[in-house]
């Protein structure tokens, strides 16, 4: 599965910008059949960072959710400033 595939696009809420701030995690909607090995090489290769760790929601309507934390040396908000989402 291709990268631009893996990720369909990043979600800033409230509460997201929130866990860009305290938790140095960012949320993306992925495709369904993603998962976290595909999830982590996607984000790494994309945005140029190191994850640390993927956890995985599927919401009742159907959409897969993604929240990758970084690695201590990467800031989840410089990220998100260069994606135009923060």
């Amino acid at each position: 599965m291709d990268n631009n595939e893996v990720i369909s696009y990043p979600l800033m809420t409230e509460s997201a910008s929130l866990m860009v701030e305290k938790d140095n995690k960012l949320i993306f909607i992925v495709h369904l059949k993603a998962g976290k090995a595909d999830i982590k090489k996607a984000v790494e290769e994309l945005y140029e960072v190191k994850v640390k760790k993927v956890n995985l929601q599927v919401t009742y309507q159907g959409v897969k959710k993604a929240y990758v934390k970084l690695t201590e040396e990467f800031k989840a908000s410089d990220v998100a400033i260069k994606l135009g989402i923060l």
